[in-house]
């Protein structure tokens, strides 16, 4: 068996074994863990590659996008350093979200999207970047290339979402976000979580499918 056919035998690790995207970090490719129509949070587990339930959401938001992270991306020291007043990244794969005009209502999918701003969240102290996005082609959203392109609702939406997703009566905030940032702040943190991922995983090979 050629070592082409040993990888294709059996399925990428979503986080570790498959590509960023040629075009990155200008387009990404994406893998979806959330719909906005999910009242569940899902995330891929780091050991087995498998979207498992983490928890339920413990209030009635919904997230207003599709959510997911970008391949072979790390949250580590370069990613907190570009966040003032944080201890360093979160540890996790760079966060995205996604806007598609068109509902798309499973996860596990993978697709290309264009990195338009973010947000800069904090949580628990550590840097935890939300990527804004939009789907690439998309016949409404496709074109737009910066974040003040999009109408202020749908920000103020990620934003609130975001801000008070695990917000809990009696409990105090572990999360704050900052102003929302453009394009050109938005490929810089994903350079610097690519570069974060190199570091920390340097066996992890060459480019996989997709």
């Amino acid at each position: 068996m050629t070592p082409a056919q040993e990888f294709f035998r059996w399925r990428p690790h979503p986080w570790h074994g498959l590509s960023p995207g040629p075009d990155a970090p200008g387009l990404v490719h994406v893998f979806v863990e959330i719909t906005p129509f999910d009242l569940m949070k899902y995330e891929v587990d780091k050991v087995t590659g498998y979207t498992v339930i983490d928890r339920p959401q413990r209030t009635s938001s919904q997230p207003p996008a599709l959510y997911g992270f970008i391949p072979r991306t790390y949250a580590g020291a370069r990613v907190g350093a570009r966040m003032s007043g944080t201890d360093g990244g979160d540890g996790d794969p760079l966060d995205v979200c996604v806007l598609s005009e068109r509902p798309i209502e499973r996860g596990e999918v993978l697709l290309r999207a264009r990195p338009i701003g973010g947000l800069p969240m904090v949580d628990h102290g550590l840097a935890d970047d939300k990527i804004i996005s939009v789907l690439e082609r998309d016949p409404v959203y496709g074109e737009l290339r910066e974040l003040h392109d999009l109408p202020d609702p749908i920000v103020q939406r990620l934003v609130h979402y975001f801000s008070t997703y695990k917000r809990l009566p009696g409990e105090p905030d572990s999360v704050s976000i900052g102003a929302p940032y453009g394009r050109a702040h938005a490929e810089a943190v994903i350079e610097a979580a690519l570069e974060d991922y190199a570091e920390a995983f340097p066996d992890a090979g060459g480019d996989g499918p997709a």
